[in-house]
């Protein structure tokens, strides 16, 4: 499946930049950005101004992947606590679902 990559202006701290991600970045972005109740020009200037280095587009898709990989690390987190549960107690994992 091709994401091809678009690029987009946003205004951040008041200034218009341009900012290019591939279009499942975007559709994440605005995902966290809504659930946060945010706007995505505050998401990104929130982004923008942890930023260490690198460039932007770069920055966000960090910042994206890591969001997922926290909430999948959580939901393995409890699977592996279910599992470590189920090996002291079987009946555990067959009431936890």
């Amino acid at each position: 499946m091709e994401s091809p990559v678009v690029k987009r202006s946003i205004v951040i701290g008041g200034h218009k930049t341009s900012v290019s991600l591939e279009d499942a970045f975007w559709k994440g972005l605005k995902e966290i950005a809504s659930n946060r109740d945010v706007t995505l020009s505050e998401m990104v200037s929130a982004i923008d101004t942890g930023r260490a280095q690198g460039n932007l587009s770069s920055t966000i898709r960090l910042f994206v992947l890591d969001h997922y990989r926290t909430m999948l690390g959580s939901v393995a987190g409890t699977r592996s606590h279910d599992v470590e549960m189920a090996a002291h107690s079987p009946s555990a994992l067959r009431n936890s679902g």
